[in-house]
């Protein structure tokens, strides 16, 4: 088998586009009051027990009714990038201040973490929210970057565009 990650590989499948990933709701209604109002992600329903997500780009996340929700672990969180600290500190705040009107809980404060500024809630669904300073495009310059060795861009010297090492 190829090394992971090697131009050599042939995928065995033909696939064009990653386009979406799932989430599941306790409540369909409060969960696109939530996504409108505090989040600002655009929201269409795709049934009456779904709705479609996004936000800055043509990625999709469907969110489900679903009757048994269980609480999302941080390592499937969902990201959402602002452009500098004071951005995710400005957001900590705005959850802090919020968390009893939206049903926010498990807030961790803002750290500087695998290469990145960031802080995590979860919201009434029991899904997990990471919100960070990331440059334009997210996490797709590491692509540039290629295969890393080591602790990769979780090494304290990691050196992200347009900064020095974090």
């Amino acid at each position: 088998m190829p090394e992971a990650g090697s131009q050599a590989v042939t995928p065995r499948l033909k696939l064009n586009f990653l386009s979406h990933g799932t989430l599941e709701s306790k409540d369909i209604e409060a969960s696109r009051k939530f996504y409108e109002e505090f989040l600002g992600l655009q929201v269409v329903r795709t049934s009456p027990i779904s709705l479609l997500i996004r936000l800055g780009g043509t990625n999709t996340i469907a969110v489900v009714l679903s009757a048994n929700k269980k609480s999302m672990t941080m390592l499937n969180h969902n990201g959402i990038d602002v452009e500098t600290q004071d951005e995710v500190n400005a957001a900590y705040a705005t959850v802090e201040a919020e968390r009893a009107a939206w049903g926010l809980h498990k807030i961790t404060k803002p750290v500087l973490q695998h290469g990145t500024y960031s802080f995590y809630f979860w919201d009434a669904d029991d899904n997990c929210w990471e919100i960070l300073t990331n440059p334009a495009g997210g996490y797709s310059w590491l692509f540039e970057q290629g295969d890393q060795a080591g602790r990769g861009h979780l090494a304290k010297d990691f050196k992200r565009p347009g900064t020095a090492a974090s």
